[in-house]
């Protein structure tokens, strides 16, 4: 209750200040106006910057990833004193507190604090990361890692409601990682022309985490080796005991040789499809009657008054400067049976027509109606439905952009591709667990509605934001009566989230 107090306390504190903050300032000085500052070293109290570390190394602990790291994999012949957990943890703490490379494992490793806030005598340095990223010198290796992380993963999932096992919506695409190295293995010259590798990221939309990823050279097409990490994360959620399972995804992962046997394991898909010549011939055939008017849902509702949109600034470059403009008039939707080659079975194959006008400048040059194919073997869902769910896939894209500048996760700074691909699983390893303290969070009692939209807000935030507010907690590190104490020493907005996240894993 003291706690909650404390934390009611500086809240009101904040709001206070922050009010009492708008007011006349008729002399017009800088209110940020500290003058007599000096520096002091303390010799006795010892605090960290990234006090949400604590949280995150006892959700580790609680959701048996530690044991299960400790358990798959056997890279070391002996310790010296680390085991695998300490070298995996080291490199995903390392993103998690703000690190971008590997060299910032020095920053940590230096700080006599951190070291105290984890129990550690010493971490490994930068050069011991690398070298423990070229022990994983075959994919069966780096599968075990992946098993390890989904061991905990599942131990994680086990704690939601019932309606989480509905559905899981299976998302993949690639990625072209380019490396200024010359040096390094398994690079390759991509199809934009980019020296480096082309990692597949698997994720489970429902929360945004990373199933798994595959590295694989610069000049590997998108959905080339991709079969075997599609099955591999199919095999998770049966597991898991999701009910129905859908898979997403582009043009490129439409592997006509495999849909027959989805379909026949229950496996629902929604693909892109290539336009070619005898789909469009079939489009253009197709009776009026047999197209609607596609509607799509708007962003977000309004909540108080529509607000008047601002000028177009961009739109009115384009005109004045009469570059060429395409602006959407329409759309429309259709649906027709279709077989492909590799396929005994028919399949829904929903067809998008666009509408587009072209003008350059204040001219109108002529109409333009693209086609756009959707293969999938639901029959449930509408035509409309079936686009929307394609459409959402482009979440995928704001994962991966996650992954790449948020996480820093799609680097290669290791020397050649299976060491390469380690480094990726491993940092992308602080992304999932951002999720998983996100899923770990209840949604019972008299504020499960809030506390559902909260566990909500926190799987949908930016990994830096995520960092700065629930990472990035100044605390004093405290042994006493053979307890490590974290002595919060500020307050932010998602403090009430973090305490409730720190009461369920018994911190």
């Amino acid at each position: 209750m003291i706690v909650r107090e404390i934390h009611e306390a500086r809240k009101r504190s904040v709001e206070n200040r922050l009010k009492n903050a708008v007011r006349y300032n008729p002399s017009a000085k800088p209110v940020l106006s500290a003058t007599n500052i000096r520096y002091e070293v303390s010799e006795k109290t010892r605090a960290i910057n990234v006090g949400g570390i604590g949280l995150i190394h006892k959700l580790a602990l609680e959701s048996g990833l530690v044991d299960a790291i400790n358990r798959n994999l056997h890279l070391l012949k002996m310790n010296f004193p680390y085991v695998e957990s300490d070298h995996v943890l080291n490199i995903a703490y390392n993103a998690i507190c703000g690190g971008v490379y590997l060299e910032d494992i020095e920053l940590l490793r230096n700080d006599e604090t951190y070291l105290d806030a984890l129990g550690a005598q010493s971490i490994p340095d930068p050069t011991t990361a690398g070298d423990f990223c070229r022990r994983f010198d075959s994919p069966y290796k780096i599968g075990r890692l992946h098993d390890a992380i989904d061991e905990a993963r599942l131990n994680v999932w086990r704690r939601q409601p019932d309606s989480f096992f509905d559905r899981a919506i299976i998302d993949m695409d690639g990625h072209v990682l380019e490396t200024t190295g010359s040096c390094k293995a398994g690079m390759d010259i991509a199809y934009n022309g980019k020296w480096g590798y082309q990692p597949l990221i698997v994720s489970l939309a429902n929360t945004q985490e990373v199933l798994g990823i595959l590295n694989r050279p610069g000049n590997w097409s998108s959905q080339q080796g991709s079969v075997g990490l599609i099955e591999r994360a199919i095999g998770l959620c049966r597991r898991a005991g999701f009910r129905r399972i859908l898979l997403r995804g582009d043009s490129k992962f439409s592997q006509t040789e495999h849909f027959d046997r989805w379909d026949g394991d229950g496996v629902i898909f929604h693909f892109g499809y290539d336009a070619k010549k005898n789909l469009v011939k079939i489009a253009e055939d197709l009776p009026k009657s047999r197209w609607k008017r596609l509607k799509r849902p708007p962003k977000y509702q309004v909540k108080t008054k529509p607000r008047k949109r601002p000028d177009n600034v961009k739109e009115e470059i384009v005109r004045r400067r009469e570059y060429e403009n395409k602006i959407l008039q329409y759309e429309d939707v259709a649906e027709f049976e279709y077989r492909p080659g590799a396929c005994k079975k028919t399949y829904r194959m929903i067809v998008l027509r666009k509408k587009i006008r072209v003008e350059k400048g204040q001219q109108w040059l002529f109409d333009t109606s693209p086609y756009f194919f959707y293969i999938t073997n639901d029959r449930e869902s509408s035509a409309a439905e079936i686009v929307f769910s394609c459409n959402d896939r482009c979440n995928q894209e704001k994962l991966i952009e996650q992954l790449k500048n948020g996480v820093r996760a799609l680097r290669a700074p290791v020397d050649n591709l299976l060491s390469n691909w380690a480094y990726m699983v491993m940092t992308a390893l602080a992304w999932n667990l951002k999720a998983w303290s996100a899923l770990w969070l209840p949604e019972n009692g008299r504020w499960a509605k809030q506390h559902r939209k909260e566990k909500q807000a926190v799987l949908r935030m930016d990994f830096r934001t995520f960092v700065n507010y629930f990472i990035k907690i100044p605390c004093q590190i405290v042994r006493s009566a053979g307890q490590l104490l974290y002595r919060l020493l500020n307050w932010n907005p998602w403090f009430g989230v973090f305490r409730r996240l720190a009461n369920q894993l018994k911190c």
